[in-house]
């Protein structure tokens, strides 16, 4: 029996627009894709609606054999293969975990407490419904607020929580 191939996490970049279609054609494929999606507001000239967008503009993520990347390609509206280093870029187990926690529990809580957190400071959400977040801590305008980052994307998102639900992670 052969031995199965290790999945990971990639990044597809799509055309402009196109991260729902390209995301359901994977989905009908039978592939394992993720796409986090924000509630947003419009305003139209005669009436306001929620609609859901995508966090990262043209990207969808794709749970995949390396070897097998290239027939996602296929999907119409994928257009590459996000390249670090000339590399297929690998996204962490960790980061689509974190990005699924920060969007299931839209918060946004406001708080002035003082802490002994510094900016940068990596932390772990021990309470609330992050638990299990691992992040960076980022202190703007009297708001303490906690950062995940996808190494692959180079970009970050966030959510204001109370300090009390975190702990400084000490580095190894």
């Amino acid at each position: 029996m052969p031995i199965p191939k290790p999945k990971n996490w990639y990044a597809i970049y799509t055309r402009a627009k196109a991260e729902k279609k390209v995301y359901e054609q994977l989905n009908c494929s039978g592939y394992e894709a993720y796409l986090p999606l924000i509630t947003t507001v419009r305003q139209w000239s005669d009436r306001k609606k929620k609609i859901k967008t995508p966090l990262i503009s043209s990207y969808v993520f794709i749970k995949i054999e390396e070897a097998k990347l290239n027939h996602v390609l296929s999907v119409y509206g994928a257009v590459r293969i996000l390249k670090y280093l000339g590399k297929n870029a690998i996204v962490k187990d960790q980061e689509i975990e974190d990005l699924r926690l920060l969007l299931n529990n839209e918060i946004n809580i406001h708080l002035a407490e003082k802490c002994n957190l510094l900016n940068g400071d990596e932390v772990e959400v021990i309470k609330g419904p992050l638990t299990g977040l691992k992040a960076h801590f980022i202190k703007e305008k009297n708001k303490h607020k906690v950062f995940i980052k996808i190494k692959a994307l180079n970009s970050y998102f966030g959510a204001e929580i109370p300090m009390s639900f975190v702990k400084k992670l000490n580095k190894s």
